[in-house]
């Protein structure tokens, strides 16, 4: 595939997921939360396998390696949606974008805490301008916490423990399809999932009889194209033009945030947003060595013509 197509498709996956979150919050809104996810989680991945099975990807799992996915899908899918559903019902869906673009930052942090990443001035440099960004977003309503502070919270959480589990995925890559875990994941954390929400929402069910047309096409839109058709292409993206080049258009999955929460929820945006989005988007770009291998690729063209 020639780059400029991924590149498109790229651009359309970032569309997707930036207007997810504006789906999502109308739908944690107008449905129980935690049994809305499950059942949005369950159709992504059950529309995962079956896209993997017409393609013939699908691979008959090892126990260990069902194992591994059903562990990590403890913090990818299960604590990630629990403390996103449960921040976006007490935050703007603006907030939660930006805070969510901080992914390739966090992942980053992560990978020099505990895979032996070397922290040099650049990327040093970009994670304070990514906590910068935060603390404009964090306190645009005057710095006070009130609810909305703590639905921030919640969605730092969420992009943490996801961020942890993109460390142990980075390990497994390997030897399991990206694609095939994905899959498996999303339907093994759906299943966790509808289990707490029956815990915890035992009249939850009954709510997801309500929805109108318009709701249930929002469902299966941010169930079907962003989460598992989204996640789909971007893997396949990654293996096509690979992990740096493909990082930085999700950089514009916040922006994507900020012009549907906008045009969908009619949220304002804030100038400290706008400053917040700012600053984390540079503080990406510098933490998660993109800023580097632009640096270096400059280098060597240089040292090439000379």
């Amino acid at each position: 595939m020639k780059k400029y197509r991924v590149y498109v498709i790229l651009m359309m996956v970032m569309l997707f997921w930036g207007f997810n979150v504006s789906a999502t919050k109308v739908l944690v809104t107008h449905f129980a939360p935690l049994t809305m996810t499950a059942f949005r989680i369950l159709t992504a991945g059950i529309t995962v396998l079956l896209i993997l099975k017409a393609m013939k990807v699908s691979k008959k799992l090892q126990l260990k390696e069902l194992g591994f996915i059903m562990f990590v899908g403890l913090f990818n899918v299960v604590a990630h949606h629990f403390f996103l559903s449960l921040g976006l019902q007490k935050t703007t869906a603006t907030n939660a974008g930006l805070i969510m673009g901080l992914a390739p930052l966090m992942t980053t942090v992560l990978a020099i805490l505990f895979l032996g990443t070397r922290l040099t001035g650049i990327r040093f440099i970009g994670i304070l301008l990514g906590l910068i960004g935060v603390g404009f977003v964090v306190l645009n309503g005057g710095g006070a916490l009130s609810s909305g502070s703590f639905g921030d919270l919640f969605i730092f959480i969420s992009l943490f423990v996801q961020a942890i589990s993109y460390v142990f995925i980075r390990k497994a890559s390997a030897t399991i399809d990206g694609r095939v875990m994905t899959g498996w994941m999303l339907v093994t954390g759906g299943g966790y999932l509808l289990i707490i929400s029956l815990l915890m929402e035992p009249k939850g069910l009954p709510t997801m009889m309500t929805g109108d047309i318009g709701l249930w096409a929002i469902f299966l839109a941010s169930a079907i194209l962003a989460t598992a058709v989204g996640h789909m292409v971007y893997n396949q993206a990654v293996q096509h033009i690979g992990a740096a080049e493909s990082a930085i258009f999700v950089n514009l999955s916040p922006f994507f945030a900020l012009v549907g929460s906008s045009l969908f929820l009619g949220e304002a945006i804030r100038l400290q947003q706008l400053l917040g989005f700012i600053f984390i988007i540079l503080g990406v770009l510098c933490g998660s060595g993109v800023v580097e291998k632009i640096i270096r690729a400059r280098k060597k063209t240089v040292n090439i013509s000379m």
